[in-house]
């Protein structure tokens, strides 16, 4: 039947009335949408008090509108029947449905899909009172009083949906159920899982009050009922109880852990406290706030303290008093273009994470030895090309409880510029236009001290204070065309507030320190000269030998030679070096140098005259071959290879320095192998008591090119699922249009009635005609090695060499997904040292649609553990779990 839709007009029910009964009850219409007002109610109220001596109808407040795709039949007894997409609105009431029945007396209204030839159910009822929409099977509704009888409803609450075979609505709009779900799987129809509600009362978006419920999952009801239940919903942010999880620990007892209130205090911010409790008298107590304000700032603080008490009295019995403290900021780089500030700041006394029972069963905190925070803010000045910042740090060493604290750290820096650079150049620049400075202060203050004494410190004995000035000047010259000529000076100063004279005690046979208290001013300085160029090399290799698809080989050669100049700050007229005598223990007498600044945070001008003389070679080479395409590829067969070397002329012993050599070759495009080694420029002597030492003789001297100090790298790589292919694998075939002239666009596809043709793609399949069989994995491989002298060994006399000692690791992790549901993670490495495998950590997880099963194990290291648990993934159901832990205390041993 065609499907017509009609304009809404006004029918008086005496009219329909009068018309059902000339036509012997029975009239259609197609596709007419119609108004039901309370003037028709009452005309049809006279109606009928005229025909059938009927009681007069109470009216309704609003009109009632309906229609329909299909048609719109009217009956005896002012019934009107909606079918094909029938939709009924009152108020703020929506009912659509594939039937609808509406009695006008009584302005009830019965809805119901239709049933197919194979049983299947289509355009089912769906109610809506507000906000909140309802499924069902059928429902009948009164308009007047707002109650109705809903069979087989589905309303989503919150994160799940509530389902019931029977359920009254009252005029309150709250759901009364009988045989209801509950169920956070979006199967409503089918759930993997759900909670049997013998009775239930649902207050849409607020909340779910239930009797007697036991779980069932897959269909299989389990032993596990609870005589009541309530599940709040709320769309709105809102404050509330925290309910807290209960356990039982070794040492400590049984437990309630993370129960308390959630404050919800603005829009911007929140706040929530908790708590927990042992039977054998542990405690603890936990604040944590977020906060956040759009295009400004966010960030989140969290502090807990814990008392822990293990053991028995007068036995073994111990308290420890422990807290941490988690804060991190970040500011919008939009909040204010000129300054920034940042936080991150972690922060726990020593034994806090062995105490804490939520670092149990994470090795990575169990173990972290080292823990640091920092807060920073910068500002700047762009007019005055200067910016300021300072920073607050911590370093913690849980091992030994040691703090390094520095507050603060205050830099200012005043970024390059050319003071004699004219504002209105003419002409060419002028040499000393090209002289540019700028300027870097620190002041620091800082301590290294245990936990215990941080705060028992004092400002000027324990802690360290300085400043520090550093101002280089330097200048670019080109010479001849082809030299690089940059001179430069560099001038530093700092302030220290006391300096430490040493002294020999001939009593005590011990070294006597004083340290005063003053402004101490320690000044450095040097100059330098340095020269560069670069120099080409081209070779075409032999096509009769190679054949033409090497193009040309480039060498480039960067000598740089530069001198430096530095008076001697160790004279006395300086005042930063002296000396003090003793006699040793063979009746010689021995001269010690040191420096009353040593302990300074910014060090000490060295001793002796500098002038030095520094060789630097750097070599590349390169390759340009011609590719399948006829185009140019440029490939690097050697990055970098290159040596450096200096000699002191102002030294009157050992003037070379040690030689120093680097190799980078770039082997793909994401790996570049790295190599840096030394060679010693002097020789191993020994002294009148037998006793090693490097002499002032060269190895060259001996017939040697060098000592080789050693070397150390590290390598890594990462295998997945298309390694073997990029390997061995056949190169693809190139892509329709790459082969296209430069600037060409590939052609467009036909088009078709103004609509581009879409080829359909098959599935890709085997030679077998299966589908191919995909596990994506990855799995990094990292070692690195450390090659050096072992002087800790006996030398070996006729070479004079030491043995060399190899250190290295080897350390792997990756990652396995067997199939979409299950995946399987593991880190850990391998101890060469110590022979033995190093803390290694093993992950299995498996989604189960509403639930994840997770299964953490350490079975090596230090710490080894375990941890199972399956739980609900919907956060409203986040207690719905089962957890099986390893106690800590007790450190596993696997057979």
């Amino acid at each position: 039947m065609t499907s017509l839709k009609a304009k809404t007009y006004i029918i008086p029910l005496l009219f329909v009335a009068v018309t059902l009964s000339l036509s012997d009850g029975v009239h259609a219409q197609k596709g007419k949408k119609k108004e039901l007002s309370s003037d028709t109610i009452k005309a049809d109220s006279l109606a009928q008090d005229t025909l059938k001596s009927k009681k007069r109808k109470q009216e309704l407040n609003a009109p009632v509108t309906y229609e329909a795709s299909d048609s719109i039949v009217f009956t005896q007894g002012g019934f009107a029947h909606l079918y094909g997409k029938g939709k009924v609105n009152y108020e703020k009431i929506e009912l659509e449905s594939e039937i609808i029945t509406m009695n006008m007396d009584s302005s009830t209204v019965y809805a119901r899909g239709k049933v197919d030839s194979l049983g299947a159910v289509t355009g089912a009822p769906v109610f809506k009172d507000g906000e909140t929409p309802y499924e069902s099977k059928s429902i009948n509704y009164n308009f007047k009083s707002k109650r109705g009888y809903i069979k087989n409803v589905v309303t989503q609450q919150g994160e799940g949906y509530v389902t019931s075979y029977n359920a009254k609505k009252s005029s309150g709009d709250d759901l009364f159920m009988e045989d209801g779900k509950y169920t956070t799987c979006d199967n409503h129809e089918h759930p993997h899982f759900y909670l049997q509600l013998t009775r239930a009362k649902v207050k849409p978006k607020k909340n779910v009050v239930f009797g007697p419920a036991y779980m069932v999952v897959e269909d299989v009801p389990l032993p596990i009922a609870i005589p009541f239940g309530f599940f709040p919903f709320s769309s709105s942010y809102s404050s509330g109880f925290i309910m807290p999880t209960y356990g039982d620990e070794l040492n400590r007892g049984f437990y309630l852990r993370d129960g308390g209130y959630y404050f919800a205090i603005s829009d911007y911010m929140d706040l929530k406290l908790t708590g927990e409790i042992f039977t054998k008298g542990s405690w603890g107590l936990g604040t944590a706030t977020n906060y956040n304000k759009r295009y400004k700032y966010s960030g989140s603080l969290s502090a807990n303290y814990q008392v822990t008490k293990t053991g028995e009295k007068n036995v073994d019995y111990a308290v420890s008093k422990d807290f941490k403290l988690n804060w991190t900021h970040r500011q919008d780089a939009k909040a204010s273009p000129n300054s920034s500030f940042s936080a991150s700041v972690n922060f726990a006394t020593s034994s806090y994470e062995k105490t804490n029972l939520g670092s149990y069963y994470d090795p990575s905190l169990y173990s972290q030895n080292t823990k640091t925070s920092s807060v920073s803010y910068t500002r700047n000045f762009p007019d005055q090309n200067l910016t300021m910042s300072s920073t607050f740090n911590i370093a913690q060493r849980t091992k030994d409880s040691t703090l390094a604290v520095t507050l603060p750290d205050l830099n200012i820096s005043l970024s390059r510029i050319f003071p004699f650079k004219r504002k209105k150049a003419v002409g060419a620049e002028r040499w000393y236009e090209k002289i540019s400075m700028s300027y870097t202060g620190q002041l620091k203050n800082s301590i290294t001290t245990k936990e215990d004494k941080f705060f028992k410190s004092s400002l000027v004995k324990d802690w360290e204070n300085a400043v520090n000035h550093s101002i280089p000047i330097s200048a670019t010259f080109t010479l001849f065309k082809y030299l690089n000529v940059t001179p430069s000076f560099n001038y530093t100063e700092r302030w220290y507030t006391n300096k430490i004279k040493q002294s020999w005690d001939d009593n005590s046979q011990a070294v006597k320190k004083d340290t005063t208290y003053g402004f101490n001013r320690v000044y450095n300085y040097n100059m330098s000269l340095g020269i560069s160029t670069k120099l080409y090399g081209f070779y075409t290799p032999m096509k009769a030998i190679f054949g033409d698809k090497i193009q040309t080989i480039r060498h480039v050669i960067t000598p740089t030679v530069s001198l430096s100049a530095q008076p001697d700050f160790g004279a006395k007229r300086y005042g930063y070096w002296d000396s003090y005598t003793y006699i040793d223990a063979y009746g010689d007498e021995k001269t010690v140098d040191y420096s009353p600044y040593a302990t300074g945070l910014f060090g000490v001008p060295g001793k002796g005259k500098q002038g030095n003389v520094s060789f630097d070679v750097s070599n590349n080479v390169e390759m340009k071959i011609k590719s399948a395409n006829d185009s140019v590829k440029k490939v690097s067969l050697i990055d970098e290879l290159g040596g450096s070397i200096s000699y002191n002329m102002a030294a009157k012993t050992k003037p070379w320095s040690d030689l120093s050599m680097r190799l980078r070759l770039k082997l793909t495009k994401s790996y570049t192998f790295n190599f840096n080694t030394s060679f010693a420029t002097y020789a191993y002597q020994f002294d009148k008591n037998g006793n090693v030492y490097v002499g002032d003789k060269t190895e060259w001297s001996y017939g040697r090119f060098g000592r080789f100090q050693g070397s150390g790298s590290s390598f890594s790589y990462t295998f997945d699922n298309s390694t073997w292919k990029k390997w061995f694998g056949k190169k693809e075939e190139k892509k329709e249009g790459t082969n296209n002239p430069e600037g060409e666009k590939p052609k467009k596809e036909a088009k078709t009635d103004g609509e581009t043709e879409k080829k359909e793609k098959k599935a890709e399949v085997n030679q077998d005609g299966y589908l191919p069989f995909k596990m994506p994995w990855s799995f990094s491989l990292a070692y690195s090695f450390n090659f050096r002298e072992n002087t800790a060994a006996k030398i070996n006399e006729k070479t004079m060499r030491y043995p060399f000692k190899l250190t290295h690791t080897l350390s792997g992790s990756g990652n396995i997904k067997i199939s979409d549901k299950w995946n399987f993670s593991f880190q850990g490495s391998y101890d060469f040292d110590a022979k033995q495998i190093a803390q290694t950590t093993c992950n299995i997880s498996r989604d189960l649609h509403c639930w994840s099963m997770t299964c953490s194990l350490s079975p090596f290291g230090k710490y080894r553990s375990y941890n199972f648990s399956i739980r609900a993934n919907s956060s409203m159901l986040q207690d719905l779990k089962w957890e099986q832990r390893s106690s800590a205390s007790s450190n596993i041993k696997w057979y």
